[in-house]
This record gives C-alpha cells, structure tokens and sequence, in this order.
C-alpha cells in the first residue's frame, strides 16, 4: 500500500509559462483568502525571464541586469534568476495543520530535491546558512518563502536546462562568485515534467501529503488578466 493512501491531500497544479508578476498576485491572494480550512496546493510553473530580488535583497547585488527586469518581492533571500528551463515549485501549506515550523520546512524542501537528484545518481548536499542545494559546490537549487498566517507562499527554483548566462549578471543569492549549474549539465534528464513528476513525489513524501494533480489552473491565476 503507498504510504501517502489515507494522508491528506494537496492539490498539484501545472501552470506552464507565466509572466512572474502574474502567479505572485494569485498565489498572495491565495494565501490571503484560503481560510483555516483552505487545501494545500503545488504549482508547478516556468516564468519568462526575470530577476527577482527578495524583501531584505540588495540591489548591489543586480549587477547588470540588461534587457531582463528586475522585480522587488516579498519574500525571503536575496537575488535569484527565473527563466525557460526551470521548474518554480510553489508550495501553498499550512504549516500548522501539517505540524512544521518554518526551519523545518525548509530541511524537508530542501531534502525533496536532494532526493530528486539522488534519482539521476547526481549527488547534491545543503550549506549551513545558505539555503539551498548544491552539487560540487555550484548552485542548483534556490530557495525563497514568505509564511503568512501559518501558510507558507514563494518556494523554490529549480535549475533543470536552461540558458545559466544571466545568473552572470548578479550575485545569486547575494553571494559574489557563486556559480550555479542545472540538473542537465550535471547529467540528468533535460525535460521539466520529467523532473517535476519526480520532485512533486518526493516533495509529497517529505510533507505527508497525498498529490492529487488537476488540469485546471487556479481560479484566481485564471481570471487575472495578462500584462499589456
């Protein structure tokens, strides 16, 4: 029998490309209007080109941004890059339904996608103070949350094939000379889905939730409308 048969459930959802403005606003509003007995959700997305600076983030730290906007949010970290070829992971969790404080949340996501690589026999390790994964010492995924009322919104990036050149253009994660690198280059699988079905299982397994996935997109995402 699964081990996740008679856990509860949290609903994955696949949004394909979206602007990064647009899923911020729905899922914050997600968060805002879910109330105590709202469901956990994952949305799984790839973001055009945007840099995003966290709420304490440096713009020193945005060093030469070029044609790709920059975005001030709210969430935790400093500097990160999203772009074509990458899987951002949001999950939308009550904490305290789930019985998991903030730090703790963070070891589970990031032991998710240390498994996730395990998959590929690509070998990957956390950093003390330094959230995040690593392989060989480069950067491979990013980590970025806010937690509002015990629900958790922001998440994670997940470097899977995509052009690294613009991660040159900051300081990822507000660290100079960090280098970064993509499940691809370090001999994994090259697809987004091939890698999301893999990380929403271990994300499942690390959160004691039971994934039921959906076609429909949020209805909040849905009815805002696309920038001009």
């Amino acid at each position: 029998m699964d081990a996740l048969s008679n856990a509860p459930a949290w609903t994955i959802r696949e949004l394909g490309r979206q602007p990064f403005d647009r899923v911020w606003t729905a899922m914050e509003t997600y968060t805002d209007t879910r109330g105590d007995d709202g469901a956990d959700e994952l949305w799984l997305v790839e973001h055009d080109p945007v840099f995003t600076l966290g709420q304490a983030g440096k713009p020193e730290h945005v060093l030469a941004p070029g044609d790709i906007p920059v975005v001030r949010t709210n969430r935790g970290g400093q500097v990160t890059y999203h772009g074509p070829g990458q899987l951002v992971a949001y999950p939308l969790v009550d904490l305290r339904r789930r019985g998991i404080g903030v730090r703790e949340f963070v070891h589970r996501i990031e032991q998710a996608l240390i498994d996730t690589l395990a998959r590929w026999q690509i070998p990957a390790v956390r950093k003390d103070g330094a959230p995040g994964v690593y392989v060989h010492g480069e950067k491979i995924g990013a980590l970025g949350l806010r937690v509002r009322h015990g629900c958790t919104f922001h998440g994670l990036a997940f470097n899977v094939a995509m052009d690294l050149e613009p991660f040159s253009r900051i300081n990822p994660c507000g660290y100079a000379g960090l280098q970064v690198t993509s499940v691809l280059k370090s001999g994994g699988p090259a697809t987004l889905s091939e890698v999301a079905s893999v990380l929403v299982s271990e994300l499942s397994t690390q959160l004691g939730l039971r994934p039921e996935a959906t076609a429909a997109p949020p209805p909040l995402l849905h009815a805002l409308p696309l920038p001009a």
